[in-house]
Formats: structure tokens, C-alpha cells, sequence
């Protein structure tokens, strides 16, 4: 009897290892990509930008977004960190906009304030990770996306 309850019990380790494996087989990571960086509001102080993500869902489930955290970076300087926890829905097989909005103050950005002010632009980067929740499980998707940031061009509503 001790020898079929173990023989049970390794059977059923092993059939739960096994589904936990084909779940994450079953699960197709996200692609986040930074859609646009917009100024919604500059003052004589700080600002308010909107990091406006593109996550496309792969998969043949719905994603639930429940947590964004977001680094921008303005040249080299960091100029905002924060997270963002509501949940977002992405359908099955589509590509849904996630909107960060980040405040900002001046201080601190030196030498990425002297370029924009020279050049009218200046290099921006903004690198986070997004926690999706799936009938698998919580899954971590990473993004980093680069490009120039100009007030004159991206100025939103």
C-alpha cells in the first residue's frame, strides 16, 4: 500500500511539472515597442509627457497588464523612473496602446537641456517592464526602445 501511494504521488509530481512546462511553451511573449513620446504640459518647473507603448498579444488568450514600470532617460540622464499599476486588457491577437504619463521637473537634466535648447532636439531612451497575467501565470516582458525627442514635433492634445 506505501509503495502505490508513492508510486501516486511521483506520478502526480510529475504530471504538474509536466503542465507547468507546456503552459510556458503554450505562452508567446508580447512585443512592446515605445509608440511616441508627447508633451502634454510644460511649466516653469517641470513637465508632463505622455510614453505611449505598443504591445502587440501574439497569443490565442486575452493579457491582462497589471503593472508598468518605466526609466526615461533624456541624452544620458535619467529623468523619470516610476510604475504605473492599473490593469490594462489585451485581446487575443492584437495590438493594444498602453499610456504612461510621466511629470518631470527641470532640474537635473543640464546638459540634455543645453542640447535641445542648441539643436531643437535631443536623445531620448526609455526601458521598463511590463507584468502581464495569463490563465498560465505572471510573465515579465521587457522593452527599451531609443530615438529624439522634439518638443516643436510631438507636442500632444
Amino acid at each position: 500500500m506505501r509503495r502505490m501511494m508513492m508510486v501516486a504521488a511521483v506520478a502526480a509530481a510529475a504530471t504538474v511539472s509536466a503542465c507547468g512546462g507546456m503552459g510556458k511553451q503554450m505562452f508567446a511573449q508580447p512585443d512592446v515597442a515605445v509608440k511616441d513620446v508627447k508633451v502634454t504640459g510644460l511649466g516653469l518647473a517641470g513637465g508632463s509627457v505622455d510614453v505611449v507603448l505598443n504591445v502587440h498579444n501574439p497569443n490565442n488568450f486575452r493579457l491582462d497588464a497589471t503593472r508598468v514600470t518605466y526609466n526615461l532617460l533624456v541624452d544620458t540622464v535619467s529623468f523619470a523612473t516610476g510604475s504605473l499599476d492599473s490593469r490594462t486588457t489585451m485581446n487575443e491577437k492584437s495590438d493594444t496602446e498602453v499610456r504612461i504619463p510621466v511629470n518631470f521637473t527641470y532640474s537635473g537634466i543640464g546638459s540634455a537641456g543645453k542640447q535641445l535648447l542648441a539643436m531643437g532636439s535631443v536623445p531620448y531612451r526609455v526601458t521598463g517592464d511590463i507584468v502581464v497575467g495569463t490563465v498560465l501565470g505572471n510573465y515579465t516582458v521587457p522593452y527599451d526602445k531609443s530615438g529624439r525627442f522634439s518638443p516643436a514635433v510631438t507636442f500632444g492634445k
